[in-house]
């Protein structure tokens, strides 16, 4: 006699999340990062193929959006004569400046005011007004109060990035498990102590999404405010090609642009799993 559906679906098993879980622990590792792998490459040899055979076949403008072995051309043209790398230094200098400083500020600022929730909630509302006004409004006043130097782009990327790590920390900090908290204060640890040994380390990863973020907007923010005033680095390298026409060197400067913040993003995920290394 087959059993009745009752008994079937009430038979003792795995579910189905168990099942899964299963099943990926049956895959070696290895095999499954290089398929991924894989994919990933596939997924770039596919998107290149269409930006030159597109050109080429005429669905597109050629002279407007030119092949990639034209955009390579020019790419290793720029590298040779030494100008893109003058323009990525310049960048990264400027960048990375700013990076650094809002992360100095950034984080033990807002660890400080998450420590504390009158100061939280009383910085709260001013710091959601500073977050959503956009850093590339405010690079006029920059520009009109520091001048049209290194300075006011530093201070425009310093800004762009401090709200991220700044918000992120606060959150993190503030958001530590309650339970963490109280078995710190049962086994009588000094408040330095609990926020170096318990607090820092529960925030860590929330702390780190916000310097991922900021990493990413420094060279977004940082293209466009080159593209205004600037005389080296990879936004004024970009503003220069459109506008004498140099279509492949643009598309060759904004490539950089993109492999740049690439660069920044997998750099910040590297270093967060170096810290992060007692979530696994």
């Amino acid at each position: 006699m087959p059993p009745s559906l009752l008994l079937e679906r009430t038979q003792a098993g795995p579910n189905p999340r168990q099942e899964q879980a299963a099943r990926a622990k049956g895959v070696p590792q290895g095999r499954s990062r290089t398929v991924t792998l894989l994919r990933g490459v596939a997924g770039v040899t596919v998107l290149a193929a269409l930006w030159e055979f597109l050109p080429r076949a005429g669905v597109v403008d050629a002279y407007f959006i030119p092949p990639l072995h034209v955009v390579l051309q020019a790419w290793w043209k720029l590298a040779e004569s030494g100008v893109l790398w003058q323009d990525i230094q310049s960048s990264l200098g400027r960048s990375g400046a700013g990076f650094a400083i809002a992360v100095l500020i950034g984080i033990p600022l807002g660890a400080t005011i998450a420590w504390s929730r009158p100061v939280r909630e009383f910085f709260q509302p001013v710091l959601e007004i500073f977050r959503n006004t956009a850093a590339l409004a405010l690079l006029p006043a920059f520009t009109l109060v520091l001048g049209i130097g290194e300075t006011s782009k530093v201070a425009i990327v310093t800004y762009a990035c401090f709200f991220p790590i700044l918000l992120n920390t606060i959150s993190g900090v503030a958001s530590v498990d309650p339970q963490l908290l109280r078995t710190a204060r049962v086994l009588g640890l000094s408040p330095v102590t609990t926020f170096r040994k318990v607090v820092l380390p529960a925030a860590l990863p929330t702390i780190f999404t916000g310097v991922r973020i900021a990493g990413s907007v420094a060279i977004l923010v940082l293209i466009a405010a080159e593209m205004v005033g600037a005389n080296s680095g990879i936004g004024y390298l970009i503003n220069y090609a459109e506008f004498n026409f140099l279509i492949p060197k643009m598309y060759a400067a904004i490539l950089t642009a993109s492999a740049l913040g690439l660069a920044v993003n997998y750099s910040l995920v590297a270093i967060e799993r170096r810290f992060s290394r007692w979530r696994t």
